[in-house]
């Protein structure tokens, strides 16, 4: 569904990803994992045409979209909930979520996936009136997620989304993206929570340094001894 290949990015002469290569099939749950400033925000951004890179494929589809505006790509299907949720705190819950609906592919489908978003978050319907920025934090991350699913996406990039939760509505969003992807959702995961995104992954890559140095199944990093001891602390 999603190929990249050899992508290099820069912020000015400060190289943040190096030579990056990986794979998104179809409905999976890819997990990308690494320390603080290893470069996963950098390639979430980048496939998400906000970064553009220096060298590399970025294949979609089998069309390739690197260097296409971040518009263009969220309207081939690519959707994104960034890091620190940034919902729009002046508009109301039902504002923000028609926000994310005004992607062309996704007006015809508004009504359809909003009843989808509301009985997936149902605090939300409670909230709709509610201006945004007086939610709680996990309030807030649910409206991030249904605002990106009002975009009518195909693969849904989640960056951090468990970041300043408390451990019990961690458990809750987590649990969504599973949900979601049990529906049919390709979801691409950047998580602090390593051993639990590690757990829902099917595939999953460890990014240092801006450089892939590992890949396999969830399953087979989990029982790595190097992950082990440099993200699960055993």
């Amino acid at each position: 569904m999603l190929s990249i290949k050899d992508i290099d990015v820069y912020y000015g002469d400060a190289q943040a990803l190096d030579g990056v290569s990986l794979e998104v099939e179809e409905g999976a749950i890819v997990a990308i994992v690494g320390a603080n400033g290893a470069g996963k925000t950098s390639l979430i951004r980048t496939i998400a045409g906000i970064n553009k890179p220096a060298r590399g494929e970025i294949v979609y589809r089998g069309n390739p979209i690197a260097g296409l505006p971040s518009y263009k790509v969220c309207n081939l299907g690519i959707g994104q909930v960034a890091e620190g949720r940034q919902v729009f705190p002046t508009l109301s819950v039902s504002e923000n979520l028609d926000m994310g609906a005004m992607l062309p592919r996704a007006r015809e489908l508004r009504a359809k996936n909003r009843e989808r978003v509301l009985a997936l978050f149902p605090r939300l319907q409670e909230r709709l009136t509610q201006a945004a920025g007086t939610l709680s934090g996990g309030e807030q991350q649910m409206l991030a997620i249904g605002r990106c699913l009002m975009g009518a996406p195909e693969l849904v990039m989640f960056d951090e989304p468990s970041l300043g939760l408390a451990p019990s509505v961690v458990q809750s969003v987590l649990a969504t993206i599973h949900e979601l992807n049990r529906e049919g959702l390709t979801c691409v995961l950047v998580e602090q929570n390593v051993a639990v995104s590690l757990k829902l992954a099917s595939r999953a890559y460890v990014l240092e340094n801006g450089s892939i140095t590992l890949s396999g199944t969830g399953a087979e990093l989990l029982a790595d001894d190097r992950v082990r001891k440099a993200y699960l602390g055993m």
